[in-house]
């Protein structure tokens, strides 16, 4: 592994740009040395780098992952107190998206009874204009309904599973 790395090296690495690399500069999140106007970044820049990424995937705010990676440089004891803090972290995420993930399967369960109900009621109004009479004027879409001169239809799909 080598022991120095560009800037752009690392954008090509990690599948980010260089701007994205110079705006965590400005956070204060990563600190290459320079020679001239060179940016030149240690391999402990590019575990940074590499650490902060996975906190960006995890959906962890920026000063979240700053506090994890300077426990790791200042303190004697760092990589344990960051693992443990990570650690932490991973479970309150966890739970949020499992919430999540409840939230959204309750929706679509709501939005297939909703669907269901249409579809049973626009087979019935179907069925409906058929049997008193009305031409569907709709030939191309013989399954579409023919809305010409029609009451507008109740609430009480959407209220029925509301209730």
């Amino acid at each position: 592994m080598q022991e120095t790395y560009s800037i752009s090296e690392l954008g090509k690495e990690f599948g980010i740009t260089t701007r994205a690399i110079r705006f965590y500069e400005d956070k204060n999140l990563l600190s290459p040395t320079r020679q001239g106007s060179r940016r030149v970044y240690s391999r402990a820049d590019r575990t940074r780098l590499k650490l902060l990424l996975r906190g960006k995937r995890l959906g962890w705010p920026l000063e979240e992952i700053k506090s994890v990676l300077d426990m790791y440089d200042t303190e004697e004891q760092g990589e344990l107190k960051q693992l443990q803090y990570t650690y932490q972290k991973i479970e309150q995420r966890r739970e949020q998206l499992e919430q999540q993930k409840k939230d959204i399967d309750s929706a679509l369960a709501d939005l297939d009874q909703i669907e269901q109900r249409c579809i049973s009621h626009m087979a019935k109004l179907h069925q409906f204009h058929n049997n008193s009479g009305h031409k569907n004027q709709n030939q191309k879409n013989p399954g579409k309904l023919n809305t010409h001169n029609k009451q507008p239809a109740s609430n009480s799909i959407i209220k029925e599973t509301t209730s």
